[in-house]
């Protein structure tokens, strides 16, 4: 039976999530989801909603996305194929870690995935073509808690590493990030 092992990361609440692969003559199997081993670290264990998201093109933007208190969402996150610089930044501002961001190299060949509690914002860009992503979701969608910050917002300075090809029109007018503690 595959395990999974949790492992902090450089945000308050963020862990990385090692899934255990088990091969054999037929391919491979990993456990991505067990809500005994969730439970145990006190973790959110219900993912009512399971998202994916497809990117045809290498160089695509996705985010910085968030949904806003009372319907801040945890969320479980894994490319499935492909490649992607997958970004977190923390706007909780009661946070240690707040107005940090950090990056995480997510691919399908490598059997990672991250937990991201409500308050980050989460967005990325696709180093390959055909780049999915799988998301376990704690909350349902509501369109008036959505929020975003700009994925070029000069107070964050992410590096990315692709020019950009593809960015929706939503992302693009995202306001940049402003540090504020009020």
């Amino acid at each position: 039976m595959s395990a999974l092992t949790f492992s902090p990361a450089a945000i308050e609440g963020v862990l990385w999530i090692d899934f255990d692969r088990v091969s054999d003559e037929r391919g491979w199997f990993v456990r991505v989801y067990d809500e005994d081993a969730f439970a145990a670290r006190g973790l959110c264990t219900s993912f009512p909603h399971h998202g994916e998201a497809r990117n045809a093109r290498a160089g695509t933007i996705r985010g910085l996305h968030w949904q806003s208190d009372p319907y801040g969402e945890t969320k479980v996150i894994r490319c499935v194929r492909g490649a992607a610089f997958d970004v977190l930044v923390d706007v909780r501002p009661a946070s240690s870690t707040y107005g940090e961001w950090a990056s995480f190299a997510l691919a399908a060949e490598t059997p990672r995935g991250l937990y991201v509690p409500p308050g980050i914002a989460h967005g990325y860009q696709t180093l390959s073509d055909d780049t999915e992503f799988h998301y376990l979701l704690s909350e349902r969608y509501h369109p008036e808690a959505a929020r975003g910050i700009a994925y070029d917002s000069s107070e964050l300075a992410i590096p990315w590493p692709q020019a950009v090809s593809v960015i929706s029109e939503r992302d693009r007018a995202l306001p940049p990030f402003v540090r504020d503690r009020r």
